[in-house]
């Protein structure tokens, strides 16, 4: 009897079984999330540009000679003539962007205006007047692409300009010696750009020249050296850029997705 009932209760659960099953809910699934297509802006490439802008410069004169003889080094300040103007130009350059990392290499020629005059510290009766007539900047860059558009940067390298010096009566307005130079220096800058349509971009960027100390002869109109300076400059410039870039705008790349699905 006890084994009858035991194989009874035996039988009623293996046919209850898939009752209980079939009552479970069906095990939910998800699918792979579906592939989307990025795009960053690549600063890669090839670009030329204008820039336009000011600046102004520092120089500060000492008197070394005097019709060939030697000035006391105590008392040579001639004082400091600060020049301003306008400065527009254009550049060309290489970029190579990795990630978000940026590094490029840049020529750039300007022609300026700046302009300036000091009353001679030494002989009251003249007058100092330089102008800066142009630079060209020869740097490298390193930046860092952020936000969907824009890239900020430093650079540095060499700087060349082309200076006029004169000296002229203070009464009369007459000229009594002149020097032309061109020296070489070094320069820093940071620049910020924004790329506001496919492979054109706009920016600002300021630069500091250190063109040092040089000698020169000032001589008259008739070629004679008169007096022997020693000048040294330095020079800050403020532009606005335009660039267009050759090559494509934009990285493409594939991004995931988020889905659920049965």
């Amino acid at each position: 009897m006890k084994k009858l009932l035991l194989a009874t209760t035996g039988l009623c659960a293996l046919a209850s079984a898939p009752v209980f099953a079939a009552d479970l809910p069906a095990r939910p699934y998800t699918k792979a999330p579906p592939a989307v297509m990025t795009t960053i802006n690549d600063w890669s490439g090839f670009y030329v540009g204008f820039n336009a802008g000011g600046g102004s410069s520092r120089d500060q004169w000492r008197l070394l000679t005097n019709a060939g003889a030697a000035v006391n080094p105590l008392l040579n300040n001639e004082g400091n003539t600060n020049a301003s103007g306008a400065a527009v130009g254009g550049q060309i350059g290489y970029r190579f962007q990795t990630g978000g990392w940026v590094f490029g290499v840049e020529a750039q020629g300007d022609w300026t205006s700046f302009k300036g005059q000091n009353r001679n510290l030494i002989i009251p009766t003249l007058t100092d007047r330089s102008r800066v007539n142009g630079f060209g900047l020869f740097t490298g860059q390193v930046g860092y692409a952020f936000m969907p558009n824009f890239l900020g940067y430093i650079k540095g390298g060499a700087a060349v300009v082309g200076d006029r010096y004169d000296t002229f009566t203070t009464a009369t307005n007459l000229m009594v010696d002149r020097a032309n130079s061109t020296r070489w220096g070094g320069t820093v800058g940071a620049g910020l750009e924004y790329m506001f349509a496919p492979n054109w971009s706009v920016g600002v960027e300021y630069d500091h020249l250190f063109m040092g100390t040089k000698n020169l002869n000032f001589v008259n109109a008739a070629g004679a050296t008169l007096m022997t300076r020693s000048i040294k400059e330095d020079i800050d410039i403020g532009l606005i850029r335009v660039n267009y870039k050759f090559g494509p705008s934009f990285i493409s790349g594939m991004g995931m997705g988020m889905g659920m699905g049965r």
